[in-house]
């Protein structure tokens, strides 16, 4: 039903609906109804329950720029959004259609709501001008007929231009003229003869009055100017021409040709053809008419929505004063497939998690093709190699939906290109991308680089060193990709793992909490948990063996021989031992590992080093030679166990050795550095005599010497001529042989020299081979011998 009223301060609400087999609703509102007014109940016109609509998550679709109705989620009540002004929404259509699509998810339904815009007397008639000029000669008899300027109303019926009355005039009055097709227009009709001396200008207003309640108008001024020439004005062969053509046509296409005469001669007679002011700008620039041939042709590209224009063709004659008259041209536009498909995304989820089933509704998609019959039928594709396929849905409506299960951590987005073809000829294709986003779910647990991880640290290392870190992967992302690090609980050599390590929980650093002695622990192994911070978390675990290198920290331990309370470990040798007697064996032992632990021995010090001999790999200490009678009863060895670190380090042991052939009841001290005297023996005795004598011999020589330097006032010396003064020596005693020698005594200031001659070689005769000694101090220093000479012992 239609409920009408009239407008004071209000516009009152036009509804019609009506429901077709299709599921298609009709609504029909007039124009500017005020913002909030009631159209209609939507869930219950639809047997919809009103309840679901928001859970259903319902949305209007139009192609307007403006969203015109409102829903309301809670009742279904329709009402009005934004006041429609049906003048700029239809132009001049004669019927004002709105389209509306209602779309439902969950499960997906689609109705479609046209709205009929009714139209309102909201528009007053206007005129192209603001006001008109009319040339009319004097001679002019009552009855002569000029056009006047139509009036235009975007209203339609009733509320259109109904009817014009003209200002009161004694010389004209107004008369309503029809159209072959069946429009009206106003002509002045000339009542009585003018007089252009008497009344050069009639100024006349024209008011056009339209049908609505209340009824509104618009006046023009017309401006009838009084000429004394040409009485007649050119008249078309038609009053409405009409022409067809192709809305791709080119610039200067022909469309129609009009032709108008005029009975007057001469210039009064020559017509000149051009639009009517009346005319939009748009038509014009499109269309030109030529001024002499009449011909009208396309001037540029059609772009026009109507596929019916009407523009009006003024007909002007040549005379001073030129007279013309109008046709009106109607050119239909022919469609050609100009327009490719319009792809609209109505609906878009996105992103979308990886662990969506296949099947889910991903995007809807409006695809529309302007052009009528099949320019606007259209077929649309998507990539076979994509997991994606497109579904129809409704009229124009298709669902971008899942085929197949999705992976983010192989392919984060996709760019889905959707091609539409229309079924013209040719066709036209027009493409969309639909970039979708898959996000992510937390699949993938952590993985660690390594299947295990072996860690390398020295001993008396600092605390809180670093000693490695861990590291693992997850091809997740965000807070599903974060990974944190853990140390398993577990023991090691007894203790708390926690005692010897620390762990980064974010970077999986680990840190010494002590220092580490490889003599008490060499390795040891222990788990470190990866877990992601998804919801559930998963995790990771991976082995780490940790082994502790050594360094030389510690030195030798004498294991044998042993000193108790600091005295020396004696060893006893019998006293006529041979040669590579083992007199005993140093053991020693050394905790570190490897080169440190390398033990060699050295002998430091021996009291005889010519009696004893140490093997440095073995530790053995042997004896060199045989034992001698002569040999003291007391030694002493120090030896020196090294290992081979770096730097070394070393340790020390004394031996005391004793050479006895049965164990004495108790050991003699060792302790003291001097040596104890050998037993004397009539050798000893004689070694002593001898020396003694050799010594006093010496003494009273020196003496000697010292009284012949006081006595002799010059010196002798090698390198003078003088004569030396010699002392014939003659040896005895131990030597082997008897040689003479003279002694030739020189006087310096800093030494005294001692010149040997050999007097007796071995011929008996005196060589010249001469030793010299120097000394200080009446001593000598140095002995010099001559040949044979290698038994003298008393020098």
């Amino acid at each position: 039903s239609v409920a009408g009223g009239s407008m004071r301060g209000y516009l009152m609400v036009f509804c019609l609906i009506c429901c077709t087999a299709d599921g298609q609703i009709v609504y029909s509102i007039a124009e500017e109804t005020e913002r909030g007014a009631s159209v209609g109940n939507i869930a219950k016109d639809l047997g919809i329950d009103a309840s679901t609509l928001s859970a259903r998550k319902f949305r209007m679709i139009t192609g307007s720029s403006k969203q015109y109705f409102n829903i309301n989620a809670s009742t279904g009540a329709l009402s009005v959004n934004e006041p429609i002004d049906r003048e700029q929404l239809c132009e001049l259509k004669s019927v004002c259609l709105l389209n509306y699509e209602l779309v439902l998810e969950n499960p997906l339904e689609l109705y479609r709501m046209e709205f009929k815009v009714l139209d309102i007397n909201d528009n007053s008639p206007s005129f192209p001008l603001s006001e008109y000029h009319i040339n009319m000669p004097e001679f002019l008899s009552p009855g002569a007929r000029f056009t006047l300027p139509s009036a235009q109303d975007l209203d339609e019926g009733a509320n259109s231009v109904q009817n014009y009355t003209l200002s009161p005039d004694e010389h004209f009055y107004l008369e309503m003229q029809i159209r072959g097709d069946g429009s009206k227009y106003p002509e002045l009709v000339l009542k009585k003869a003018l007089d252009r001396e008497q009344q050069a200008t009639h100024r006349l207003v024209l008011t056009a009055k339209d049908g609505g309640n209340p009824p509104k108008s618009g006046d023009v001024l017309v401006i009838v100017t009084v000429l004394d020439t040409n009485d007649n004005a050119p008249e078309f062969e038609h009053s409405v021409y009409r022409a067809s053509i192709l809305e791709n046509s080119p610039s200067g296409t022909l469309v129609v040709q009009v032709h108008a005469t005029d009975l007057d001669e001469g210039p009064n007679g020559e017509v000149r053809y051009s639009f009517s002011n009346t005319t939009s700008a748009d038509l014009q620039r499109m269309f030109s008419v030529h001024p002499h041939t009449g011909e009208v042709t396309v001037n540029g590209v059609l772009a026009v929505q109507r596929p019916l224009l009407e523009m009006l063709i003024e007909a002007r004659d040549n005379g001073a004063f030129g007279m013309s008259s109008t046709a009106k041209l109607l050119v239909e536009i022919t469609d050609v497939n100009n327009h490719g498909p319009e792809i609209t995304i109505t609906s878009l989820s996105s992103p979308i998690p990886e662990d969506a089933v296949p099947g889910t509704v991903i995007a809807l998609l409006s695809i529309l093709d302007k052009d009528p019959g099949e320019n606007g039928k259209v077929t649309c594709q998507i990539s076979e190699t994509l997991p994606f396929q497109l579904k129809p849905s409704l009229q124009n409506y298709y669902s971008l939906v899942t085929s197949e299960l999705l992976d983010r951590e192989l392919t984060s987005e996709y760019n889905i290109t959707i091609t539409a073809t229309d079924l013209g000829s040719p066709p036209l294709t027009t493409q969309k991308t639909v970039w979708v986003q898959i996000s992510d779910v937390n699949d993938n647990a952590p993985v660690f680089s390594a299947d295990a991880f072996d860690v390398f640290v020295e001993e008396n290392n600092p605390l809180g060193a670093f000693l490695y870190q861990v590291s693992a992967s997850d091809p997740d992302i965000g807070e599903n990709g974060r990974v944190s690090y853990v140390l398993r609980n577990s023991t090691v050599a007894g203790s708390a793992l926690t005692s010897f390590l620390s762990m980064n929980l974010a970077n999986g650093s680990i840190y010494a909490k002590r220092a580490f002695d490889f003599e008490q622990l060499k390795s040891f192994h222990f788990q470190v948990e990866a877990k992601d911070n998804g919801s559930p978390a998963l995790s990771a675990a991976i082995t780490v063996n940790v082994y502790i290198s050594d360094q030389n920290d510690n030195a030798p331990a004498i294991l044998y021989p042993i000193s108790q309370n600091g005295s020396v470990a004696v060893e006893v040798v019998p006293r006529l031992a041979d040669e590579d007697y083992l007199v005993t064996k140093v053991v020693a032992d050394d905790e570190d590992n490897a080169q440190n632990a390398w033990l060699s021995y050295h002998l430091a010090h021996s009291s005889d080093s010519t009696l004893f001999q140490l093997s440095p790999h073995t530790g053995e200490l042997r004896t060199t030679r045989s034992m001698r009678s002569t040999d003291f009863l007391k030694h002493k060895v120090v030896v020196v166990v090294r290992d081979h670190g770096e730097p070394p380090l070393s340790s020390t042991v004394t031996v005391g050795i004793l050479l006895a052939d049965t164990l004495p009841q108790a050991l003699p001290d060792f302790d003291d550095s001097g040596e104890p005297p050998p037993l004397l023996n009539a050798t000893n005795i004689y070694l002593i005599a001898s020396l003694a004598c050799v010594s006093f011999i010496f003494a009273a020589f020196i003496f000697f010497l010292a009284v012949i330097r006081s006595c002799c006032a010059g010196c002798c010396t090698v390198r003078e001529r003088s004569p030396p003064h010699f002392i014939e020596v003659r040896g005895n005693g131990s030597l082997t042989k008897t040689y003479c020698y003279k002694a030739c005594l020189t006087a310096g200031s800093g030494s005294d020299t001692f010149m040997f001659y050999n007097t007796c070689g071995p011929t008996g005769t005196t060589g010249p081979s001469a030793v010299v000694t120097e000394s200080k101090s009446v001593e000598f220093k140095k002995a010099y011998y001559c040949k044979d000479l290698a038994s003298v012992n008393m020098f």
